[in-house]
């Protein structure tokens, strides 16, 4: 019997072979090695230390291999969470981001208990993309300092303290930074396209190249750069003791909303990178199963002194493209990781900031989809309007704000077309019944309207000026609902008010061509028994019948 969370793992390891296997660890050393300068980059820019990276990489990447509901989903530290982690280390400390790290963590496994997994999927295309390009902005805003090599003790989170800082402090640029950070990037930038050329430049991921290079060229030039060093001390070639971070309640109800935003993004990124590696892969991950690690990664890996992890896009795409095929790729990558800690850890401390930095950069460009600006001029206003509030949003305030206010504009252009869809016609019974519908002065005896859509709250205001007591001068008013798809409780109170004023001037309300929903409302609400189960007909013919009768009977 299949458990209701079962990790991946499981369902690889019956017939796992040799082959497999030797595919899961070539791609997981090559994943490893992309991970490393990635893992300290995020790391230091958002405001840790590099081992803090490193080991957010090694023990979340572990974990979410290991118990994930992805094959193939890479974890460890994003792009993404930079600008979050950035400023609750500013705002809190890092003991308090790493207590927010661990709430998350509780947070998303409560996503996963609930079974919301696939409910991230209901976030629009409009507001992913807001906050993803807004993310790559903020990101590449918090680069400027050491990219340019600029002399400022403590960079802002706020945005606009922010490009206060950096304008009252351009002039304090390096220069040999400035250029060793332009030619890292100059690297990067043409790398893929060399390695092309150059089979052997292929088996060593363009971030580790230019790490290599970057590292020996300052090293060779005696360039007087920032290094991993000379900032952080290096990096620990030992593992780091466990450690509960200490937890303050008079911080605990700040610390509610940054986990959120963890959570919240986390549970997005990671659920986006297992769809895009399931077309690669032709599978379908477990949405519940993949929370459930993110989760559970999210709160041991702080007990290492990590930090916020989550599915990375580029890397589980590298660990695609490379053979791997299982969890076992993902649990190498790990173990690689960890042997550069214990054997390697020294050399880091020549790494030099701008070489990360540049390695940032990149992956803030590369994170935005720039052309759906170009492409904004073809959609709808609507359309527009939450890409980019949710995207000055997410670049001027954060992350949560622009996410709420994305979907919030989203759910009201949803409603706003939904009930622009509704309509409400009046059907010419004259024509075709003469006489039996009208009396004997001309007025109507009998009225029928014709429902389309869905009669939601949304709609009520059509519902109330449209069927009006006021204006329904007739013995009996027919409402063909067939077309109806479904109906909410405040349009039934609006329907419920309108046969409570004609039955008082002894006006009959006739339903007909209730479907499954509206049906089902109609009976539990107790409309139904209102109505009269007699008024309550399946087609619209047995309604006109069932009115003349009903007033024919009336007649003195």
């Amino acid at each position: 019997m299949k458990l209701p969370f079962h990790p991946k793992l499981f369902d690889t390891l019956p017939g796992y072979g040799r082959g497999q296997f030797l595919h899961d660890v070539s791609s997981g050393i090559t994943v490893g090695v992309l991970a490393l300068p990635l893992a300290m980059a995020f790391a230091i820019a958002s405001g840790m230390s590099p081992s803090a990276g490193i080991w957010t990489a090694i023990v979340a990447g572990a974990l979410i291999s290991a118990l994930g509901g992805s094959k193939v989903q890479i974890g460890g530290p994003t792009g993404a969470f930079i600008p979050i982690i950035y400023g609750i280390v500013v705002t809190y400390g890092v003991a308090n981001l790493l207590i927010a790290t661990m709430l998350a963590g509780i947070f998303l496994v409560g996503m996963a208990l609930g079974r919301v997994g696939n409910l991230i999927r209901f976030i629009p295309k409009t507001v992913v993309i807001g906050f993803t390009n807004g993310i790559a902005v903020v990101i590449f805003l918090a680069q400027i300092k050491d990219f340019l090599g600029l002399h400022i003790p403590s960079l802002p989170a706020e945005f606009f303290e922010k490009i206060q800082a950096l304008f009252e402090h351009i002039h304090t640029f390096d220069g040999p930074t400035l250029a060793l950070s332009l030619a890292s990037l100059a690297v990067l930038l043409g790398y893929n396209r060399l390695a092309q050329s150059f089979a052997p430049l292929r088996r060593a991921p363009g971030p580790l190249a230019v790490l290599v290079l970057g590292t020996a060229a300052a090293a060779v030039l005696d360039l007087p750069v920032e290094t991993i060093g000379s900032r952080f001390g290096g990096i620990p070639q030992s593992v780091p003791p466990l450690e509960l971070p200490a937890l303050s309640l008079a911080t605990l109800g700040k610390l509610i909303a940054p986990a959120i935003a963890i959570a919240l993004l986390g549970a997005i990124e990671s659920l986006l990178s297992a769809r895009v590696a399931d077309g690669q892969i032709d599978d379908k991950h477990d949405p519940n199963q993949e929370l459930m690690a993110q989760g559970i990664a999210n709160i041991i890996a702080p007990l290492f002194g990590g930090f916020a992890a989550t599915g990375a896009i580029a890397r589980t795409a590298t660990n695609v493209r490379s053979g791997g095929r299982t969890p076992i790729a993902g649990l190498v990558h790990s173990f690689t990781l960890l042997l550069v800690v214990l054997l390697a850890a020294p050399l880091a401390q020549y790494i030099p900031l701008a070489t990360l930095s540049a390695i940032v950069v990149l992956v803030s460009i590369n994170m935005g989809e720039w052309h759906e600006f170009r492409e904004l001029k073809r959609y709808s206003h609507n359309y527009r309007l939450i890409l980019l509030s949710t995207f000055l949003i997410t670049v001027v305030f954060d992350l949560t704000l622009a996410v709420e206010i994305g979907m919030a504009l989203a759910s009201l252009a949803f409603i706003y077309r939904v009930q622009d869809l509704t309509r409400i016609e009046r059907m010419p019974l004259e024509a075709h019944y003469g006489a039996a519908v009208t009396h004997a002065d001309g007025r109507p005896r009998i009225l029928a309207f014709k429902l389309y859509g869905s009669l939601f709250f949304g709609a009520v205001g059509k519902i109330e000026a449209q069927l009006d007591p006021k204006d329904l001068q007739a013995d009996a008013i027919i409402l063909d609902v067939a077309k109806v798809i479904n109906i909410d409780t405040t349009a039934l109170e609006s329907l419920e008010n309108m046969r409570r004023t004609l039955a008082k001037r002894g006006a009959h309300i006739i339903i007909s061509g209730l479907n499954e929903q509206p049906a089902s409302l109609v009976r539990r609400s107790g409309f139904g028994e209102a109505v009269g189960q007699d008024n309550l007909l399946d087609s619209f013919t047995e309604a006109i019948l069932h009115a003349q009768q009903l007033l024919n009977e009336q007649r003195p």
